[in-house]
């Protein structure tokens, strides 16, 4: 298989980088490992930046037609107080506030838009396991499909595979890693109309709950590497554990197994260098973020659109990207990922819990009584949350 550029992965940050440079008319082709984009607990979390870029492009009514939940800003509560986190409604933005929408909804609307393009083709069932290599370049990928090993040729690979990618790994790309604060446990339970459910609640331990229509999507804050001390204490103690902190579920507690609890052990690294000669990595591929505040989709979102950007004019006049034209992506994306990190891993560690009895009331982030104090600060972390430090703009 030949084309211009292969994408490694159908996630946000694969499926938004396809579809613009397609729509550059680029030869883009998008392997993705699974048959299709339907998997749980998967980030779903649509910031006013990808909702602005969606609109951009002039989808943003047909996208907003899909089934979702607005959220206009973050409240957290802790020790019964309900504190303001971020406040989007001042934002200058189609769609000032957060849409919950699950993920395969948001990827399924994307692969259908770039279907349009006759330079685009979406793999699925297709995984990537070998990067080919010639006189020190990547040219392509050797993939596994249902008919065999396919090679695709291509004068760009993009590495948008995830935070356990095999691109970066076949490249020799070691990243930096740093201590994440917490691992997450996500499971659900039903919803009944009458519920009152905080965003998020501090306590032994702390939860995050997001209404999904007939069931609540929930987010178990633990700290890292505590899974199996919580196992050992047995299923009992962590269903007390979460009643306490949602007292309105209290007598669906008992729905909870192991087998329904999905564990995400949260990895925090970054790429010192997101490129080699032929290969560009973006996403969670180059930066894996914590889920605090949920904005490691948007940053890979803002990451594709820098690299089609900057890369597709070049692609699409026939030229080859070079060193200096891939770390001008990099260059661009950098920063915005070194502070995301530095936030989520300082100012929000004290979130969430240092050890299994450790009560977050106990110990409130400082910057939450600016927040009491302050009302205007939460419009501006409000713009940090919904927008990022460099949002991006579709180039005509």
């Amino acid at each position: 298989m030949r084309a211009q550029c292969c994408v490694v992965g159908g996630g946000p940050a694969g499926m938004m980088a396809g579809l613009l440079l397609a729509r550059q008319g680029v030869e883009v082709v998008v392997l993705e490992k699974h048959a299709d984009f339907l998997r749980d607990f998967r980030g779903d979390t649509v910031h006013p930046s990808t909702l602005e870029l969606i609109a951009e492009l002039g989808w943003i009514e047909e996208f907003l037609n899909l089934p979702h939940s607005k959220m206009p800003q973050v409240t957290v509560n802790m020790g019964g107080r309900d504190v303001t986190f971020a406040d989007f409604s001042r934002l200058n933005v189609h769609c000032p506030y957060i849409a919950f929408m699950p993920q395969w909804d948001v990827l399924d609307f994307l692969a259908g838009k770039a279907a349009a393009y006759p330079t685009f083709r979406l793999q699925h069932r297709a995984q990537a396991t070998q990067l080919l290599i010639e006189q020190g370049r990547v040219t392509g990928v050797l993939a596994d499909t249902e008919d065999g090993p396919v090679e695709v040729r291509a004068d760009l690979v993009i590495g948008a595979d995830g935070r356990h990618s095999t691109v970066r790994a076949r490249a020799g790309l070691s990243p930096v890693s740093a201590s994440p604060p917490m691992d997450v446990l996500w499971f659900h339970l039903p919803r009944r109309p009458q519920d009152r459910v905080p965003f998020f609640q501090g306590g032994k331990g702390a939860l995050i709950s997001i209404d999904r229509g007939d069931y609540w999507q929930i987010a178990y804050t633990i700290p890292a590497n505590a899974f199996g001390e919580l196992k050992t204490a047995g299923l009992p103690a962590f269903r007390d554990r979460v009643a306490q902190l949602a007292p309105a579920l209290h007598d669906r507690v008992d729905q909870i197994d192991w087998e329904t609890v999905h564990h995400l052990s949260v990895r925090v690294d970054r790429l010192p260098q997101w490129h080699r000669p032929g290969l560009l990595c973006i996403g969670d591929a180059a930066h894996a973020m914590s889920p605090a505040g949920g904005v490691g989709i948007n940053l890979a979102v803002q990451d594709a659109v820098a690299t089609a950007n900057l890369l597709g004019p070049l692609l699409a006049r026939g030229g080859k990207p070079e060193a200096a034209d891939l770390a001008r992506v990099q260059s661009r994306r950098e920063r915005a990922a070194r502070v995301t990190q530095a936030f989520q891993l300082g100012i929000l560690r004290d979130l969430y819990p240092k050890n299994l009895s450790d009560d977050t009331t106990q110990h409130v982030p400082p910057i939450f009584a600016a927040f009491r104090m302050l009302p205007p600060l939460r419009h501006l972390m409000g713009r940090f949350v919904g927008m990022g430090v460099r949002p991006e703009r579709i180039s005509a």
